[in-house]
């Protein structure tokens, strides 16, 4: 069967609705990876669409409706961009802490954290093997907040040239500049990340392990200390977003979870979602008017056997609607 972008790639005159969007699902990637954030990426989609949509009759095939797409979702993304602090995880903002729950306090600013986001609406629903897997490894949290250290137009070249895979003949045109600047352009951007400290830089995941993760929800529904202690590296790291506390290594991640707030998580259930390219918990604690009440949304990572990056979200009014989970469990499931 023919690639349907491909057909409408080559079509001269004027684009449809609906050959829009096909497109959808990889410009809201494209625009997650620049923005950080799995609601103003929406937003950016939006947008995007709404001006192909006004502009549809403008589109005369001298490049593909893909790059023109990606184009206008360029500049809206530069928009955005514009002027805004990055967003960022806890660790890039400061040093690790004690595990204290005396230093526990909010972050000031409310719109600085990088989001997750359900992997159905940034995954395509086939494709090759091998190139899904890279698709979901470059929307890992990791990965996205590293792109949130390089300046925008950086950010774009490297994610046009090296996740999407375009020639930098291409990237130039999406980015209204030269071959030579796009090469440029990712040299910076590729040093920039490669002098990340290591607790910031994104590193090799292994394919998802279903035993680790059956172990893990075992132990974590048990709350069972030691056991979850053998399943992390001991220089792994957790944040709270959005708090600005995080911690490092596996000794102080278990000490936290049984300070007096943190142990209340004791008897939660996890609800399996995908986010961010890798299996996700929504986490429910025992609620004390019965069943269970949403805690927080769980996107962790791991490597060479166990994990390596925990991350709990806690706006869980704001993203479990987003990925499905319901307001309440009266039960366990």
């Amino acid at each position: 069967m023919s690639d349907p972008r491909r057909r409408v790639a080559l079509m001269p005159v004027t684009a449809t609705q609906a050959d829009l969007e096909i497109y959808r699902r990889e410009l809201t990637g494209y625009c997650y990876r620049m923005l950080g954030s799995a609601f103003e990426a929406d937003d950016a989609v939006q947008e995007t669409m709404l001006r192909a949509w006004k502009n549809a009759d403008s589109f005369e095939g001298r490049s593909s409706l893909r790059s023109w797409l990606y184009k206008i979702a360029t500049n809206v993304c530069l928009d955005a961009l514009r002027g805004e602090k990055r967003r960022a995880l806890p660790m890039d903002l400061g040093p690790s802490s004690p595990p204290l729950e005396s230093l526990l306090r909010p972050w000031p600013a409310e719109d600085v954290w990088v989001t997750p986001i359900p992997e159905v609406t940034v995954m395509p629903e086939h494709g090759d093997p091998a190139e899904i897997a890279a698709l979901r490894d470059s929307v890992r949290l990791a990965f996205v907040t590293a792109l949130q250290h390089l300046p925008a137009r950086q950010r774009a070249a490297l994610i046009l040239c090296e996740v999407l895979k375009l020639p930098a003949t291409e990237a130039a045109q999406v980015l209204d500049s030269s071959v030579a600047s796009v090469n440029s352009a990712l040299q910076r951007a590729r040093a920039t990340l490669a002098e990340l400290p290591d607790h910031q830089r994104p590193s090799e995941v292994e394919p998802e392990n279903a035993e680790l993760l059956e172990r893990y929800v075992d132990a974590f529904q048990r709350y069972d200390m030691k056991a979850l202690l053998a399943l992390i590296h001991e220089d792994a790291v957790m944040t709270m977003p959005p708090f600005e506390l995080w911690l490092q290594g596996n000794i102080d991640i278990t000490a936290w979870m049984v300070q007096p707030t943190a142990s209340t998580c004791a008897g939660s259930v996890l609800v399996p979602v995908r986010a961010n390219g890798v299996q996700a918990f929504g986490q429910y604690k025992p609620d004390r008017a019965g069943g269970y009440q949403p805690w927080g949304l769980q996107v962790h990572e791991a490597t060479d056997g166990k994990f390596s990056r925990f991350t709990w979200f806690l706006d869980t009014g704001a993203l479990f609607p987003l990925f499905g989970l319901p307001p309440h469990l009266d039960e366990k499931p």
